[in-house]
């Protein structure tokens, strides 16, 4: 379906007025373009990551060599979505985002931001994905993610439990495409 702007309406999901390059810890969401388990399969509680399941674990844990104030946490591969806590550091070093990308202009610390993280993180694995099965151009992710600022030591170790146990709950997880289509489908209204 080709857009329209009278039904097809954008509106950010970021928190309105926040600057998103404060130091501090952010749990991200990104899907698989479609909901497509492209990145692996669960067998019993344990996650087997495909080819394009370790190219977006490799990319992922690249991303403090382009980010010097960038610290991974929790991350776990999903058959069709990752999750993964980043957290920015005190470190006002301005990062080298890498050739051939178009970095998105700094906040006012001189730094980028989760977005363009975000942005980066899902350039260079979609990129090499699509170099490994052949098609140039095509949307590998989805576009957009969810991210959730987490602001206090409870809600940090409850988000870390729920990254690290998530593929032994995939037989209840929202993202599973084999959940009964009413229950999947509410999730994507």
């Amino acid at each position: 379906m080709p857009y329209d702007p009278r039904h097809h309406h954008r509106h950010s999901i970021r928190l309105k007025g926040y600057d998103y390059s404060l130091s501090g810890a952010y749990f991200i969401t990104i899907c698989v373009h479609c909901g497509l388990s492209e990145l692996g399969e669960i067998n019993g509680n344990d996650m087997f990551l495909s080819p394009y399941g370790r190219i977006v674990a490799a990319t992922w844990e690249s991303l403090p060599d382009h980010y010097s104030y960038v610290e991974l946490d929790a991350f776990t591969v999903m058959p069709n979505h990752v999750h993964g806590i980043i957290v920015l550091t005190d470190v006002n070093i301005p990062p080298n985002v890498g050739a051939g990308l178009r970095p998105a202009p700094t906040s006012e610390a001189g730094r980028h931001g989760v977005p363009e993280i975000v942005r980066a993180f899902k350039s260079f694995s979609a990129r090499r994905i699509n170099q490994t099965r052949g098609s140039q151009g095509q949307p590998f992710w989805q576009r957009n993610y969810y991210e959730h600022i987490i602001r206090n030591e409870r809600a940090y170790f409850a988000i870390r439990d729920y990254i690290l146990s998530n593929p032994a709950n995939w037989g209840a997880d929202k993202l599973n495409p084999i959940m009964p289509t009413n229950q999947f489908n509410r999730y994507w209204r």
